[in-house]
């Protein structure tokens, strides 16, 4: 039971001291309770925190601004969790196929990869191929269609569908287990999407906010998504915000009134969503988390551990794979061990271990914690 965190470290109820290489899913890319953060939540508590989308506030257009320019889009839109986030996207896809495509009403089509996680809601679920997600939480909603991930020459067959209205897709799979798809996939991804006249979805929730050695992950291949989907590190941890980002010809498609939230763009979530970018920036992190992750796996792959099958990842979010046949401890017997030994990772699909630590890791934490991994692996 975890009590206390500060930077890559988290303590437990008994003054235990962990590395935090989960940092819950990539939310905590600026790290546990970043001085900044704390700091510009302080002080927006104590001055307002709601106002509801019925009034301005003076903080939501500065957020909103802030991040269409920063990532280079025309206008952002502030949410709250990913979930959310990823059904505005949703929608924002099926109003633009029905009003400037002109996809028949109630015909458009999303398309999916398999091994995609994009949350739980009721809507998303019923595109994902995780069983344990979507059973017994049917009837499922129609309108998608799932392909395989990294298959360009399905993804090319399916886009003459004249129904296509988008196609969702994470840069890398976190939840299947850091799935980095063939090189060239995401700006094929682009020029396919474009050449048929249908959205590219980006969900960066957990590969954005310099995760993966970029601001995004698309970036590595200077791919542009039509529609992108922040969330988690947009918080830095402090509360939930999330944000789609689109041109004018995709997000002016939903008008005033048709789409919001009662906490959507809050003063304090604008103020927080704000400095958790400017930290990324001003520190540099998509940076370390390059050089860190580049360093990382290069100590995995000298530790030599026979039953170590694969060693994959981008910047700070990395994976190995158990051989089961080699080994007779699963992934998750050995996250236990890594938990006592004092490094929290965790377990996805019985044989792969996910290492996600905050990005603004240093060199000599990171050969501690390898140091710890190693003594694990070889126990």
């Amino acid at each position: 039971m975890l009590q206390r965190g500060e930077g890559v470290f988290a303590w437990d109820v008994e003054g235990k001291r962990y590395f935090d290489f989960l940092s819950a899913y990539s939310a905590l890319n600026q790290g546990h309770c970043h001085p900044r953060l704390v700091d510009a939540a302080r002080e927006q508590i104590g001055k307002l925190t709601l106002t509801s989308r019925a009034f301005y506030n003076d903080l939501l257009g500065e957020a909103c601004q802030y991040l269409a320019e920063t990532f280079n889009y025309d206008k952002s839109l502030l949410m709250n969790s990913g979930a959310e986030a990823v059904e505005t996207a949703i929608k924002l896809a099926r109003r633009w196929a029905y009003d400037v495509k002109g996809i028949d009403e109630n015909q458009a089509i999303i398309l999916a990869a398999n091994g995609n996680f994009h949350g739980r809601t009721t809507g998303i679920i019923s595109f994902s191929t995780e069983e344990a997600s979507k059973d017994g939480f049917g009837p499922l909603m129609p309108g998608f269609k799932v392909i395989e991930y990294g298959n360009l020459e399905q993804l090319e067959e399916e886009l003459k569908n004249p129904n296509v209205a988008g196609y969702l897709v994470e840069p890398i799979q976190g939840e299947a287990g850091v799935i980095v798809p063939p090189a060239g996939y995401l700006k094929a991804v682009e020029a396919l999407c474009k050449a048929n006249n249908v959205l590219f979805i980006a969900d960066e929730i957990q590969t954005g906010l310099g995760r993966t050695g970029r601001m995004l992950c698309i970036d590595h291949e200077d791919a542009r998504a039509d529609i992108i989907i922040l969330g988690k590190a947009l918080s830095g941890g402090m509360m939930p915000v999330s944000a789609v980002l689109a041109d004018d010809s995709v997000m002016l498609t939903i008008k005033p009134g048709e789409h919001g939230s009662t906490f959507g763009g809050n003063p304090l979530a604008a103020k927080i969503a704000i400095e958790a970018v400017k930290i990324i920036q001003d520190e540099n992190l998509a940076e370390n988390a390059d050089r860190m992750g580049f360093l990382f796996r290069e100590e995995l792959k000298k530790m030599n551990i026979p039953y170590v099958s694969a060693i994959r990842g981008k910047g700070l979010l990395n994976a190995i794979d158990i051989d089961p046949a080699k080994s007779d401890r699963t992934a998750y017997q050995i996250c236990l061990e890594l938990m006592e030994a004092g490094l929290l990772a965790k377990q996805t699909h019985d044989v792969t271990i996910r290492f996600a630590p905050p990005l603004i890791l240093t060199e000599p934490q990171l050969m501690e914690a390898c140091g710890l991994i190693e003594k694990v692996l070889r126990a």
